[in-house]
């Protein structure tokens, strides 16, 4: 009852000090002792989780090697690296050779346009020609 009264009347219970921490904690001396413990087994777990996957990804290597070698497939990566050598390697009719350089005589020339124009001047009537020539 007396607690019932304290806590109505904003007393609140005894440990209500320990739980928001009001009071320091004794100190356990093997503390130190069991952290080291705990972090070692942690360091002992992320190991043989490795190694248990290490050896998981070994064995789907091996059955991997088996298809390939049973359906004549080549592995990817040297695959891929035939693949680009022969990307690199110009072939004459291919369409992803490199470009070759524009010859002479092919192209924008300035002469070759205004020849053009005259060309076609030639072929115009009279009064086109004048409104053109302004």
């Amino acid at each position: 009852m007396n607690f019932v009264m304290k806590a109505a009347m904003g007393g609140g219970p005894p440990d209500v000090g320990k739980m928001l921490g009001g009071e320091e904690k004794e100190e356990d001396p093997d503390a130190a002792k069991k952290e080291e413990e705990r972090q070692e087994a942690l360091r002992q777990q992320e190991d043989e989780r490795k190694e248990k996957y290490a050896k998981m990804e070994a064995e789907r290597e091996n059955m991997r090697q088996g298809i390939r070698d049973k359906y004549g497939i080549k592995k990817r990566e040297v695959a891929e690296a035939e693949a680009a050598a022969a990307m690199e390697e110009a072939s004459e009719g291919s369409l992803t050779r490199a470009k070759k350089a524009v010859p002479a005589g092919c192209g924008d020339d300035d002469e070759e346009e205004e020849s053009i124009m005259d060309t076609v001047m030639k072929y115009l009537p009279g009064p086109l020609q004048d409104m053109l020539k302004k």
